[in-house]
């Protein structure tokens, strides 16, 4: 462990898993460092302290964990006092470059479709004879990822916008970028700031793999002098990933860009909806930039399930099918799940998290048939509704008396799912997919896809 950081005094701010990781790293390393937190944190191995009563003189640097706004009061003393603050990828990345320097990290960004997407292309390049892994923002924490005695060929991190914001070092061998629409405005300030901070990644990577089909990536891309890889779900150009006809192909990582190199099949893809395709295209690009050949992206993508709570079928009774789709989080994702079915009951609301629904209900209007509402934010989308679809019913669930987070019943969701089951009928998809983070109602957004297939399979079996 070369890397010493004997006797440095480092304040670790935030005491989640990120925080946790960074202080058994750093206290490996000889560093004297203490966590942060607004909350108290039940005593552990390492000194915590509340954020109110940091003193800042006393540390000589601080690493930030994701998810912390600049606007926080220990950030601001924190700056004031003219102390370097960092974040745990520029540490990794930082150990690495020392430790570890024939490993290559690759990126993921988005609003949607990340965790899918970068494990498809760990997936990908692990068929392809490479010792990778996806961490970041799923899994593994990229320190503990760094470190690992499993001495990773290829690190694939899912980035979110928070830890995008804090890095200002790590580089990349590829980037991809999925999609940007609007989410977490409250943390970012507005979308101009969220939508620049995702871009930004292309400014740590050597090569792009962008989505064509997102007019907020093409705009914004436009000036980044680095190598673009386009995937598009159309007919791909010279240099392009995309469709044609019942297959997937690669226009970009070929020796001639006038030929097209088969990917895999489209029925390959499951679940085969747009977004999904989308997806794989992206992973494909990240593992051909790897080097990985065709045939094993294809042997890949081929075995890959997506994981739970992603367009999950739960029940399909009386020709009804019952669709949890949990982490659709927020508008953009709720827009691509409504619009893979023809006939929806939508199950929606929660945390907005800033976000408007106005455009989702525009778009997907025809689609829903009915919405069955509940959360802190569910007016929000009762408006919404109201102004641009008033011929779609809506129904708002208030939360039972007895029901609280992390309760044993489940009387909320058995109260959603009874009033869906009164508008569905043969050939509907009821589809929970809330367009709003959980955290008002749930423990977290397995939590409401878990309650809600308990609930399905209680309330239809009785029938």
């Amino acid at each position: 462990m070369p890397l010493n950081f004997s006797k440095n005094r480092i304040l670790i701010l935030g005491g989640g898993v990120t925080g946790t990781a960074l202080a058994n790293s750093l206290t490996r390393r000889g560093a004297i460092i203490a966590i942060a937190d607004d909350k108290k944190i039940e005593e552990g191995a390492f000194t915590t302290l509340l954020t109110e009563n940091v003193d800042a003189s006393e540390w000589e640097s601080a690493v930030v964990s994701p998810g912390w706004k600049p606007s926080h009061p220990l950030i601001r003393k924190l700056e004031d006092a003219g102390i370097p603050i960092t974040n745990e990828i520029d540490l990794a990345w930082m150990i690495k470059a020392e430790e570890a320097p024939h490993q290559r990290w690759f990126a993921l960004t988005g609003t949607n479709g990340k965790t899918t997407t970068v494990e498809m292309a760990a997936a990908a390049m692990r068929a392809g004879g490479l010792h990778a892994i996806a961490c970041g923002n799923v899994g593994d924490t990229v320190i503990d990822a760094v470190e690992s005695k499993e001495k990773y060929d290829v690190l694939v991190l899912e980035l979110s916008s928070f830890q995008i914001h804090w890095m200002k070092n790590a580089q990349f061998t590829a980037s991809a970028l999925l999609n940007i629409a609007d989410d977490h405005t409250d943390w970012h300030g507005d979308f101009e700031e969220y939508a620049r901070t995702k871009i930004s990644l292309l400014d740590s990577s050597s090569t792009g793999i962008l989505n064509a089909d997102d007019s907020e990536v093409v705009k914004r891309s436009v000036h980044w002098k680095g190598r673009k890889v386009f995937f598009t779900l159309e007919t791909p150009g010279p240099g392009e990933i995309g469709v044609v006809e019942e297959l997937l192909v690669d226009r970009a990582f070929v020796a001639d860009p006038q030929e097209a190199a088969m990917i895999c099949e489209l029925n390959e893809i499951k679940p085969t909806v747009p977004h999904n395709v989308s997806n794989a295209l992206a992973a494909a690009g990240l593992a051909r930039a790897a080097g990985v050949n065709h045939e094993s992206i294809r042997s890949a993508l081929a075995a890959f399930t997506p994981g739970r709570h992603r367009i999950e079928e739960v029940l399909n009774s009386g020709g009804i099918t019952w669709i949890n789709d949990s982490k659709a989080t927020n508008p953009h994702a709720a827009s691509a799940s409504i619009m893979s079915a023809l006939s929806v009951v939508w199950i929606a609301g929660g945390l907005a998290k800033g976000a408007r629904m106005d455009e989702l209900v525009k778009r997907c209007s025809k689609r829903i048939k009915a919405a069955v509402l509940i959360g802190q934010d569910r007016s929000l989308i009762a408006n919404a509704l109201r102004d641009n679809a008033p011929h779609i019913a809506i129904v708002e669930i208030d939360t039972p008396a007895q029901y609280h987070i992390g309760s044993a019943e489940n009387s909320l969701m058995e109260d959603v799912v009874a009033a869906a089951r009164e508008f569905a009928v043969e050939g509907d998809t009821v589809l929970l997919a809330p367009a709003c983070a959980s955290m008002d109602q749930f423990t977290n957004y397995a939590d409401r896809g878990d309650r809600f297939a308990q609930a399905v399979k209680k309330v239809i079996a009785s029938e």
